[in-house]
């Protein structure tokens, strides 16, 4: 257990509540409402959405950032992402990234009907790939007023890519093929394939950057499996939808957030870095990158002596005025 490490972090400071909504497709969202103690059910607070790393469930580290956000004031609410965790979507583990931007406004959908939020105060925090896909939500929806992302992953060139940019085009081509034939086996009722994800043992030949994923989803520190679900399946995407990644560009017109403000944060030892730089440098005045000193990319799931909180507050606190 990394020193620091507290991704079932629980306050006495809060209160917890499960919630669900509709999305815009009529889809049920599940999450987590936490607020602070005693705050009185007209007080107009402002709001925040937490979205999970890719693969993962609101379990996983957005409900450490809502609940420490709701230590500080804000209606926090926590998410799963259509098709993982307790919302709806089928097949589970399917791929789309729209839907899953969808989720971001469908949860500004309910927080900015609650009597207890102002909403003209919302904004978002996303963790891993919810940092790509609330930057997509954010894009075309201005009632989400700031946004933060968190060791983000650009889902679409990652998959396009690789890190590093270290995919070539024919392995590309070769994934899509893939993929397409097991359209074909799938619609005849074969049986579904996963793909990506972490590995599930760990041998001399292990990648760091897979244990290091590894070291959160299959060890006590961050290890959930929800309901209906099973380990074998956890953050494992269905091969046959992971290809719509790549037709996925969250940062292209980025700048249409402004004057909306953006705030990277990004570990300086973190391998997904490169994804946080690149939005850094396309996006619009007001923006800032943060560096945490130290930091590879899962120790900002649920290191919260890492994790900047008091960054995140200030921000939330001066932009959501």
């Amino acid at each position: 257990m990394p020193d620091g490490a507290d991704n079932f972090y629980k306050s006495d400071k809060v209160t917890k509540e499960k919630v669900t909504f509709k999305n815009q497709y009529r889809m049920t969202v599940a999450g987590h409402l936490f607020l602070p103690k005693g705050a009185n059910k007209d007080a107009k607070l402002p709001a925040i959405v937490v979205g999970h790393p890719m693969g993962a469930v609101k379990e996983q580290g957005a409900d450490l950032y809502a609940t420490k956000m709701a230590e500080q004031g804000f209606a926090a609410l926590s998410v799963d992402l259509s098709f993982w965790g307790e919302s709806e979507g089928e097949p589970r583990n399917a791929v789309a990234p729209d839907v899953y931007a969808e989720t971001f406004s469908a949860a500004v959908d309910y927080l900015g009907t609650r009597p207890f939020v102002d909403r003209n105060r919302i904004g978002a925090i996303g963790i891993c790939g919810s940092g790509s896909f609330v930057i997509s939500a954010a894009k075309i929806d201005p009632r989400i007023r700031a946004v933060a992302t968190v060791s983000m992953y650009d889902m679409g060139a990652a998959s396009r890519h690789a890190l590093n940019k270290s995919l070539t085009l024919e392995q590309r081509k070769k994934v899509i093929e893939e993929a397409a034939e097991q359209r074909y086996a799938e619609f005849e009722g074969g049986k579904t394939k996963y793909t990506g994800g972490t590995v599930h043992e760990l041998t001399a030949d292990t990648h760091p950057i897979q244990r290091e994923f590894y070291d959160f989803y299959r060890t006590p520190r961050g290890e959930f499996t929800p309901k209906g679900s099973s380990p074998e399946l956890t953050t494992h995407p269905t091969l046959s939808s992971n290809v719509k990644f790549m037709n996925f560009y969250p940062f292209d017109d980025i700048e249409t957030i402004s004057p909306r403000p953006l705030l990277f944060v990004t570990g300086d030892q973190a391998h997904s870095k490169e994804f946080s730089e690149d939005a850094y440098k396309r996006a619009a005045e007001p923006k800032e990158l943060v560096w945490v000193k130290g930091a590879g990319h899962v120790d900002l799931y649920d290191r919260v002596t890492l994790i900047p909180f008091d960054k995140l507050t200030a921000f939330f606190q001066g932009n959501l005025k």
